[in-house]
This record gives C-alpha cells, sequence and structure tokens, in this order.
C-alpha cells in the first residue's frame, strides 16, 4: 500500500510538474482558441442550420403524401354509405391517403433553393471572419507577452544593475571618499528600479492572463514560448496599398459575404414577383369508409332485380366495405392571382430597397477595408521609422551611459547624473522594445489582409 501510495503521489506530483512546465506555442494557442471559442461553435450551428435549409429548399421540388384516419359516432337519423336515411345509431370509419406537387409557382421553389445555397456559403465566410479576428487576437496578446517579458528582463538587470552600485556607493562612503547624498541617490535609484520591476511582473501576469481567457484555458502554470524576433534586415515588403488591395478586395471574407448578401437580395426581388404569376399544383388521393349500426350485423340485403324480392343477406363486414366503398381521384389545380391589395406591389418594391441597401453594404465593406488597409500600412511604415529612430536612440545612450560611467568611476561627476543618464538609456531600451514588438505586429496585420499565415 505504501509503495502503491508514493507511486500514485509520485505520478500526480509528476503530471503536475509537466502542465506548469509547458510553454504553448503561437499555433497551439491559435489552434486552441479556435477549437474552444464558443463564438466559433455558435457560428458554426448557424452553418449546420444552413444545411438543413439547403435540405427544406430542395424538399419543395418533392411532392407531399399525407394519410388520414377517423372514427365516427352517429346518433339519430342520417344519410348512411348507400344513399338510404337510417334512424339508427352508428359508429364508422372513413381511410385517405393524399398526394400533391407544385407544378409551377413563378419559379418561386428554384429561386428559394438558390437562396439556401447562398446561405451556407455565407454561414462559411462568417466563420471565417470569426476565426481571422480571433487569431489576430492572439497574435497580438502573445506578442503583448513576449514584449512585457523582454521588458522585464530589462526591469531585473536594471535592479541588479543598481543593486551592484548602491553596494560600491556605500564602499565609497564608508571609506569617506563619496559624500553621504550619493548613497541617498542609489537607495533612491534602487527604490524606483524595484518599483519598475514589480509593475513589470505585473505586466507579464495580467497579459498571461488575458492570452489564456482569450483560449479559454486555466491561468495557473500558463505559460507561453518565446520566440526569436530576428529584426537585421528591417524592411517592410510592401512598397505600397495597391497589392494588399487588389488582394483583399477579391479575397477578404468580409468583401465576399457583402457580395453574397447582394445576390441574396437579388432572388428576394424574384421570390417576391413570384406573387405575380399564377400558381399550378396537380393532387391526387384515394378513399375508403366503413359504417356499422348498432345492435345489427353487418349485413347487406340482395333483391331479384325482376320480382324485387328479397334474396339473401350478404355478408358486409369491415374489409368487404373497405374494398367496395374505395375510390380514387386526381386533378389540377390553378391558382391565379387578380387583387392582393397591393399586398404584392408593396413587397416587391420593399425587395428592390433592400437590394439597394445591400449595394451600398458592400461599398459600404470595400470602402472601410480600404481605410482599414492604409490605415495599417500607415502604422506599419510609422513602426518602422519609429522603430529605427529607438534603435539609434539606444546605440546614442549607451554611448551617453559609458562616458558617464567613466567620469563617474574617475570622480568627475556625481550618482545623480549617473543615474539621470542610465534612466535615458533604460526608457530607449524601452522605447525600443515597444518599437520592435508594434512593428511585428502591424506587419502581421498587413500579412492578415493579404491572407498569409499569422503563425509563422
Amino acid at each position: 500500500m505504501k509503495q502503491y501510495f508514493f507511486a500514485s503521489a509520485f505520478l500526480l506530483i509528476s503530471l503536475t510538474l509537466s502542465a506548469q512546465e509547458k510553454k504553448w506555442t503561437l499555433q497551439e494557442c491559435v489552434n486552441h482558441a479556435l477549437e474552444n471559442n464558443i463564438t466559433v461553435k455558435q457560428t458554426e450551428l448557424d452553418a449546420s442550420i444552413a444545411e438543413e435549409n439547403i435540405i427544406t429548399a430542395k424538399a419543395n421540388f418533392l411532392p407531399t403524401v399525407s394519410a388520414s384516419a377517423s372514427q365516427n359516432f352517429n346518433f339519430g337519423s342520417f344519410i348512411g354509405n348507400d344513399g338510404s336515411r337510417i334512424s339508427r345509431d352508428t359508429r364508422g370509419n372513413s381511410f385517405g391517403l393524399n398526394s400533391g406537387i407544385t407544378i409551377f409557382n413563378g419559379f418561386q421553389n428554384i429561386n428559394f433553393y438558390k437562396q439556401a445555397k447562398l446561405g451556407l456559403k455565407s454561414s462559411q465566410l462568417q466563420l471565417d471572419i470569426l476565426k481571422d479576428n480571433i487569431s489576430l487576437n492572439v497574435v497580438n496578446a502573445y506578442l503583448n507577452i513576449l514584449l512585457n517579458k523582454e521588458t522585464l528582463k530589462l526591469a531585473e538587470e536594471q535592479v541588479e544593475i543598481s543593486q551592484k552600485s548602491l553596494n560600491q556607493v556605500q564602499g565609497f562612503v564608508d571609506a569617506g571618499v563619496r559624500a553621504k547624498a550619493d548613497l541617498l541617490e542609489s537607495q533612491s535609484q534602487l527604490a524606483a528600479d524595484g518599483e519598475r520591476l514589480v509593475n513589470a511582473q505585473n505586466s507579464v501576469i495580467l497579459s498571461l492572463l488575458n492570452l489564456s481567457q482569450i483560449i479559454q484555458v486555466s491561468k495557473e502554470g500558463f505559460d507561453v514560448e518565446s520566440i526569436l524576433i530576428d529584426l537585421t534586415d528591417t524592411v517592410l515588403i510592401y512598397n505600397s496599398t495597391n497589392e494588399i488591395l487588389s488582394y483583399a478586395l477579391t479575397n477578404r471574407p468580409e468583401i465576399k459575404n457583402a457580395e453574397l448578401n447582394v445576390k441574396n437580395a437579388e432572388f428576394n426581388v424574384a421570390i417576391a414577383k413570384s406573387s405575380y404569376y399564377p400558381t399550378l399544383t396537380f393532387g391526387a388521393g384515394l378513399g375508403t369508409s366503413y359504417q356499422h349500426i348498432q345492435g345489427q350485423d353487418d349485413v347487406i340485403p340482395i333483391f331479384d332485380q325482376n320480382t324485387g324480392t328479397l334474396i339473401e343477406l350478404r355478408s358486409n363486414g369491415f374489409g368487404k366495405q373497405l374494398e367496395n366503398n374505395l375510390g380514387y381521384n386526381f386533378g389540377l389545380n390553378l391558382s391565379i392571382p387578380i387583387f392582393s391589395g397591393f399586398r404584392n406591389d408593396a413587397n416587391v418594391k420593399r425587395s428592390k430597397i433592400n437590394k439597394e441597401k445591400s449595394n451600398l453594404a458592400l461599398d459600404l465593406e470595400k470602402q472601410t477595408l480600404t481605410t482599414n488597409i492604409e490605415q495599417a500600412y500607415a502604422d506599419a511604415k510609422a513602426s518602422l521609422k519609429q522603430y529605427e529612430a529607438s534603435k539609434t536612440s539606444v546605440i546614442a545612450q549607451e554611448e551617453a551611459f559609458k562616458n558617464a560611467q567613466e567620469k563617474y568611476d574617475l570622480g568627475v561627476s556625481t550618482s545623480f547624473e549617473l543615474e539621470q543618464v542610465r534612466n535615458r538609456l533604460v526608457n530607449a531600451q524601452s522605447s525600443f522594445l515597444n518599437a520592435k514588438y508594434n512593428f511585428v505586429f502591424k506587419t502581421k496585420v498587413l500579412d492578415f489582409y493579404m491572407g498569409k499565415s499569422l503563425t509563422d
């Protein structure tokens, strides 16, 4: 038992540590978000409903078949199946089978079917739009974690530097080489760097929480895998928005869905106009019945045709009556609309107005997409310039800090002056990190509009 207990405990601890040590890749985060997002599942169900709508539309071309049965009780005088008046209580049954099919109804069924197929395509496009937006959100949250982790690393390094500087100044003050004011300045700088470190730690925690909520996993032990971002040759691969716009206006699901809405509106116009046409249907059926007089046997009298005398009482039971009373029918029905109180005219006009609205919605979608792409391209160009400027600034601040450190070591400058220079270096490094990840994300947005993978 002890061995079993220790083995189970060891296995549990191993699984726990394994779960905590797992680091999610960007591709895993995107896949998990798409597989578990509730809105995605709802949209997938909408697509399933659209498939059922196609089946329903196809069914309009098929004949309908229905069966009927009834049980009746009659009291008092009434006309029987043979045409004679009966003044007795009776009970009876009737059975029927009917079928009908629409031959022509102004092409309404055809348009309903085409419209149902458009509905399925629209649902699939809406699902694509949703997945694209979720993927972009995941990439943004993932890059934000990487940025915060690098910022945290920078903060940790600054705390370490401040601590070493404090220890060094403490030795100088104890030896009487430096004034106590330098010690206070170093302590103040360490406290400021400590606060920056705490803020950086909180930013990492919050960004991890944000991504875990987006992909819907537990925040406990959640972490992501680092990505090596090489910006050695930093260039913007797109020379203008023309290439991006040309692709996006043709291939983006938002545009395709808006175009489908226009086609759907055209079908609505055709369906509304079908009310002006006559409707032709074909129907067929068969029916039979059974009747029983209470208190009598099911018999039918047989008379001599010449003398009119009763020859015999022949059995006329349930099966015999159903056979004798069996009848068939079929026919065509033509319904011609003449006046509908102007309802048909109003429906057609309303559908035409909706078609114009769909055309305007398509134009607006194209305009919005164009604006977004132009803004994204401008942001990408600006982020590239910001990255290059911040990179130059870091190099300059590093040289300034080296020079300030040498002056401080020679006793030419004070601790306050040194920390001022170091703070400018830290700010420049922070700006550089922000610029780097901002540029990466902005280029990802352009790739997004070009239909490229966001996880490469």
